[in-house]
């Protein structure tokens, strides 16, 4: 008589918890509890620590739908985050681009020098990491496109210590993904831009649109149409080998640019340029926007 695979009992019972998880989300579409709940189904395929929904309209601040942050409150850096920083997030580049719905890595989306730059790296900024110093683990996000217009992202964290997410883990995910993304469909079905902001891939959109109008106030007639570019893509997160490959010019000709950049901001390195952007992103900022029940005191 044939035995089964080593961990197939594993799997099988996991394929039943899921089955029974699914059940459970239908059960409370249109609830509040909706996003915790799939939370915990999803915990039940590859434990994460931390988990967030944003939806993103084409200009203006990100809607904040879920707080899975728990007992970690990031405060101020959510703010900061609502308020400007979220034009520097891959997951919000990649929604203006736009990129099919589906689940990636942020490192899939992520300029090359990204990971070593000031924004994934400051407890200041990023709501994720603001409740102890250094980075994630990883972050995984679904990309999910809402029916009025906005593109959500569901957020799903690992804290620093932590292994990132397996292959093995990435592709139950994966599997998961048309539950995740009717789930959170049918959840926000009735989700709106504000009034006076379009969606996000309205026509006509620019994926640099937010950045370009945030540059226009920060460095009004300073700066060329060339260095601006620059500019943007150095504080996304691309090295001056990729900004050079990307605008088909040389590397030293890039160089050039933030030698004049930094010389016309009369700052000396991308550090004061990236405090110089958030500083000016940051002013005359409002409390962050939220759902009625989200505390994020």
């Amino acid at each position: 008589m044939a035995r089964s695979p080593a961990g197939g009992g594993r799997e099988a019972h996991a394929g039943a918890s899921w089955l029974s998880d699914v059940s459970r989300l239908i059960a409370r579409l249109g609830e509040p509890d909706l996003p915790d709940v799939l939370d915990e189904a999803l915990r039940g395929l590859a434990p994460f620590d931390l988990s967030v929904v944003f939806a993103y309209p084409a200009s203006g601040r990100p809607l904040y739908l879920h707080d899975g942050f728990g007992g970690h409150r990031p405060g101020a850096a959510l703010d900061a985050y609502l308020d400007g920083a979220y034009l520097l997030d891959p997951f919000y580049v990649a929604c203006a681009e736009p990129v099919p719905s589906g689940l990636y890595r942020m490192r899939q989306l992520a300029p090359d020098a990204f990971f070593e730059g000031e924004y994934v790296n400051n407890w200041e900024v990023h709501p994720c990491i603001s409740m102890e110093s250094g980075s994630l683990a990883e972050e995984i996000g679904f990309i999910v496109d809402l029916p009025r217009g906005l593109t959500a992202v569901y957020s799903l964290m690992r804290s620093a210590g932590r292994p990132p997410f397996s292959e093995a883990e990435f592709d139950r995910l994966s599997a998961a993904e048309p539950i995740v993304r009717e789930t959170l469909r049918r959840q926000w079905a009735d989700l709106a831009a504000p009034q006076g902001e379009p969606a996000l891939g309205a026509d006509p959109f620019d994926a640099d649109h937010g950045l370009d109008d945030a540059f226009a106030r920060f460095c009004p007639g300073l700066l060329s149409t060339r260095e601006r570019m620059v500019t943007q893509m150095v504080l996304r997160g691309h090295s001056t080998h990729s900004v050079a490959s990307l605008l088909g010019i040389a590397e030293g000709t890039v160089k050039n640019h933030r030698k004049s950049i930094y010389a016309k901001l009369g700052i000396a390195s991308q550090q004061e340029l990236f405090s110089l952007f958030l500083g000016h992103a940051l002013s005359g900022r409002e409390t962050a926007r939220e759902l009625p029940g989200v505390d994020i005191s």
